[in-house]
């Protein structure tokens, strides 16, 4: 159950960053920007405000260059904003940055904290005393962690023998072992098969049940958002375009249905006049329709008594498609 106080709170957030400026590629600009320098101002987030609350498991998703990395290096402390107010777990990230990073973890997808030439029990035991975690909790946390993703054996081998899927659950692992109350995951389950994301995402999963933990994640992975997150809030341009429960953004398009055809015989492009298609070939035919404009049975009449029809699947339109939809809101 989720708890009602706000772990994160973010008001009008505002980050720029000052780059050099320069008009010409080839060695001559490059030679002249030494002496002549120009710099132009490029708004990376532009008034993001949102609130994150103890025990959920939020996806913050957008295309790249949104401001989802830049937002959240200013909720972890790495980046002053250029203005706005950010409180995280009571803390100023920027102010109290030593003190914040005892009460978080980070997960990077391409980046690793384990020590590569040992084994991942070694680099634990590391953790263990820097964040001066008693025995009986990293005992306990290593038994569960290892149980659930198992990896009993696998911390026993250097990291450089693991698989890729092996060393990102060592690296969850090596983030939780202290318990903290929030983690920021930055595409946690980038390049990995599709075995070993399952793994991870029941792992999230079971510790926000068992433990309570908070998780943000960043993620180009859709499922990882379907299958996880409890809310999603898509960032475009820098700036929030949706901030609701994930049933909401599945809900967004539920009058629209993407019908699937199979023909007996091939079908020209002119036989599909006046259908809203999505994808077409001879023998198929992917069309989409509003069902507040066209009623279901009405649409399905009509295609059989226009179209030699042999096969027909009903979906919803995709969750792809509907964050494409919401991108375009702010463009």
């Amino acid at each position: 159950m989720h708890g009602l106080q706000p772990i994160i709170s973010v008001t009008n957030l505002e980050k720029s960053f000052k780059v050099q400026k320069r008009e010409n590629a080839g060695l001559a600009s490059a030679f002249r920007s030494v002496f002549s320098r120009e710099y132009e101002t490029v708004r990376a987030v532009h008034g993001l405000s949102f609130s994150l609350r103890q025990g959920e498991i939020r996806g913050l998703i957008g295309p790249n260059g949104a401001g989802k990395s830049t937002t959240i290096k200013v909720l972890s402390g790495i980046l002053f904003p250029s203005s706005g107010e950010v409180s995280v777990l009571g803390m100023v990230p920027w102010k109290n940055r030593v003190r914040l990073v005892r009460q978080i973890g980070v997960v990077l997808g391409q980046k690793s904290q384990l020590i590569w030439d040992l084994p991942a029990i070694d680099t634990f035991a590391l953790h263990k005393k820097m964040y001066g975690i008693p025995d009986e909790v990293f005992q306990r946390n290593i038994g569960y962690f290892s149980e659930i993703l198992h990896m009993q054996d696998h911390i026993k081998k250097p990291v450089r023998n693991l698989s890729l899927g092996e060393r990102m659950k060592a690296e969850f692992m090596c983030a939780l072992l202290h318990e903290p109350p929030l983690v920021f995951l930055d595409e946690p389950t980038i390049g990995l098969d599709v075995i070993s994301k399952d793994a991870i995402r029941t792992f999230i999963r079971d510790v926000n049940r068992e433990k309570g933990t908070t998780f943000i994640l960043t993620t180009h992975d859709l499922s990882d958002i379907e299958r996880i997150c409890h809310n999603v809030s898509i960032i475009n341009y820098g700036t929030i375009v949706f901030d609701h429960p994930l049933e909401r953004l599945k809900k967004y398009f539920a009058n629209k249905k993407l019908i699937e055809l199979q023909f007996r015989e091939p079908v020209r492009a002119q036989d599909l006049s006046g259908f809203k298609v999505q994808e077409s070939g001879d023998l198929t035919a992917s069309i989409e329709i509003d069902t507040d404009a066209h009623p279901l049975e009405k649409a399905i009449a009509e295609f059989f008594q226009r179209l030699p029809v042999s096969d027909i699947n009903i979906n919803n339109i995709s969750i792809e498609e509907v964050i494409k939809h919401i991108y375009a809101l702010k463009e």
